[in-house]
This record gives C-alpha cells, sequence and structure tokens, in this order.
C-alpha cells in the first residue's frame, strides 16, 4: 500500500513541476489536483484556487486533524541550469522548481490522506486541504478557507523540515519608515536633510538587542532592507526619506510592543504593512508533538514563516525536504525524502493518542 502511494505520490509530483503555479496563479496545479482526486472517487470543494476534501467517514463527533500544504511556486531563480518545469530524475533526486517547496510535503501529505480516507472506525476526522498563495501570504490562500471548515482541533503544516518538528517559527513584521526633513539647495547647507534622520534611526536599529531571547527562536531582529528618498536630482536635500524593515518576532514580543518599543526610539514615522503572520507555538505537551517525539522526532524553531501562521488551532509544522533548498537554483527533493514522509505522517497519526 505504501509503494503504491508513494508511486502515485512521485507522478502527481511531477506533473505539478510541468505545471507554473505562480501565486495566484495556480489555476492549472488546482485542476491537477482536482483531477487526481476525481480519478480516486474522493469528493472535494474548491474555493478560489484551495482544494479541500475530508475522510469518507467524517463524524462531527470526533477531534478533526488539519493536513495542509500549498501548491504555489516562488518564480524560479535566475541560476537555474535545468529547465525549472521539467521534472527530472538523477541519482535519487527529483529535480524541478516547487519539488521541496513544498510539492514534496503536498503529495505526502496527500498519500497519508489517501491511506486513512476509507478507514470507518478513526478515531478523528482528517481535511485535507491544498492551499494556494502561501508564497505571498495572500488573501485568496488559507484564509479564504479556514472560515468555510468545520471546528478544526489541531493540525499539520507541510514544509520542509527533514521530517523534524517545528514547534515555534518567527512571526514577520513589515514595517514602512518615513524620516521627513525640510528640503533646500544642497550647495547652501540649509534644510534638514531627511537622510540624516533615517541614518540615525537606522544606525540604531544596527545596535539595538531586543532583550527577550527565546529558547527556541532565539531574539527577534530587525533588518532594513530598502532605503530612499524621493530625489531625482543631487543638488536638493531631501525632505522625506523612505526605509523598509523587516522585523523577524520571536514568541515572547506581541507586534504592538514591538511597533511601541520602536516607536519610542526612532524618530521616523512607522507604519506596519502586515500585523497578520504572528509567531506562532505549539506546547511541547501537545499530542502531535508527543507522538513524534515517541518515534524519536526532534524538535526546533523555525527562523520561516508560513500558513501556520494564519491558523487559529495548534499545529505542526512538519515535512519531507530541506527548507535550505527552498527558493534556490536547481530545486530538487530527494525520492527517498517523500516515501519516508508518506511513512512517517502516517505512523505519526496512528500513534496519536487523544
Amino acid at each position: 500500500m505504501t509503494n503504491l502511494l508513494f508511486n502515485d505520490a512521485v507522478l502527481l509530483l511531477k506533473q505539478l513541476i510541468a505545471t507554473p503555479s505562480f501565486s495566484k496563479n495556480e489555476s492549472g496545479t488546482a485542476a491537477i489536483i482536482r483531477t487526481f482526486l476525481e480519478q480516486r472517487g474522493i469528493p472535494f470543494t474548491s474555493i478560489q484556487h484551495n482544494i479541500i476534501a475530508q475522510n469518507k467517514y467524517f463524524d462531527a463527533a470526533k477531534p478533526t486533524i488539519f493536513l495542509n500544504s500549498h501548491h504555489d511556486t516562488v518564480k524560479p531563480n535566475a541560476g537555474f541550469t535545468l529547465h525549472p518545469y521539467e521534472p527530472i530524475e538523477n541519482n535519487g533526486k527529483l529535480y524541478g522548481l516547487g519539488s521541496n517547496d513544498a510539492g514534496g510535503c503536498l503529495v505526502s501529505l496527500l498519500a497519508c490522506f489517501l491511506h486513512f480516507y476509507h478507514q470507518q472506525a478513526l478515531p478523528f476526522n482528517l481535511i485535507f486541504v491544498a492551499s494556494a498563495e502561501e508564497e505571498i501570504s495572500g488573501v485568496n490562500g488559507i484564509e479564504a478557507v479556514l472560515p468555510h471548515l468545520p471546528r478544526i482541533d489541531m493540525g499539520i503544516v507541510g514544509e520542509p523540515t527533514q521530517m523534524q518538528m517545528a514547534v515555534a517559527e518567527r512571526g514577520l513584521m513589515v514595517i514602512d519608515a518615513v524620516a521627513t526633513g525640510t528640503a533646500a539647495h544642497a550647495a547652501r547647507k540649509e534644510g534638514d536633510n531627511a537622510l540624516y534622520k533615517a541614518i540615525n534611526d537606522i544606525q540604531w536599529l544596527q545596535q539595538y538587542t531586543f532583550d527577550r531571547v527565546s529558547n527556541l527562536l532565539g531574539a527577534t531582529f530587525a533588518t532594513v532592507t530598502v532605503i530612499n528618498t524621493e530625489n531625482t536630482q543631487h543638488n536638493i536635500v531631501p525632505a522625506h526619506c523612505h526605509f523598509v524593515m523587516d522585523v523577524r518576532v520571536n514568541e515572547l514580543y506581541t507586534f504592538d510592543e514591538i511597533l511601541q518599543l520602536l516607536r519610542s526610539n526612532l524618530q521616523s514615522t512607522l507604519t506596519p504593512r502586515s500585523t497578520r503572520l504572528k509567531s506562532t507555538s505549539i506546547a511541547l505537551e501537545h499530542p502531535l508533538v508527543q507522538a513524534g517525539l515517541a518515534m524519536g522526532k526532534t524538535y526546533y524553531g523555525s527562523p520561516t514563516t508560513s500558513d501556520k501562521a494564519l491558523m487559529p488551532f495548534p499545529t505542526l509544522k512538519m515535512g519531507p525536504g530541506d527548507s535550505a533548498r527552498s527558493h534556490t537554483a536547481d530545486e530538487f527533493i530527494y525520492l527517498d525524502d517523500i516515501q519516508q514522509g508518506i511513512a512517517v505522517y502516517i505512523h505519526l497519526l496512528n500513534n496519536i493518542v487523544l
């Protein structure tokens, strides 16, 4: 049974790789996943480019476990030497855009879902969602699906973690900052240079250390990634300077706390673009984590964000593949990782104590 699931999963992944699926343009891969389910007689619903299915004997009286990964991809890295949409097997690897992030996770979770689909005496329900727009945290991805689902008790989010347990992940807050001065002719040494004000704020950020350090996620930190003024001429003192902060937040701070701290120390006006992608964690005592620990799995805090940040129930991030290969040139996943991923997902759910 597991070999059949593995073979079907690899064939599906090859189809997905061969079909471009940039965020917001996932109609092709959504159609492939729908056909895959139709061929196996599994009913599903679609919301935008998100595909939703539940186990055959769904019972509202039982707890429900959510299985989710995404089928959108980033655009191919400029360094690709292989065709990003040609699934190539070589030396136990499957190459192609989205193979590692997160196609391997998606097809492994779907194989796990198929394994349990027809079982009548399950102690839990399963809802499987292949979601869209994860790479851009788009509002038409998992966020559009959640209001239409029944009560969810817990979930597994498929992202490449080498099948270890990411029990926490950083939150992400992007902040637009504007330093304001007074324009003047550069030759007259007049005016109030907004660029210098911005530099002062950036230097403060560079030197500041957030003091709440997480055992799982380490320290919170802010990185300035963009800076510009409205000037197109060399001889004008800029009145405004805009810069962008990428703030990676551990579970010990709220976004409001970070904003208050920064606003009290910086001259610039700060405006957060979004406060949706909060830091999340699942308790080590949770049944999903305990089942993984019983299997000899380790746990860690993930530096990257995912759709897990948008889910209002406990979730474990776990999947085949390596996060270090995500978004890289000549992306690949080991075929053995997919086979092991399917087996581990099934074993984990078989051993969960609810």
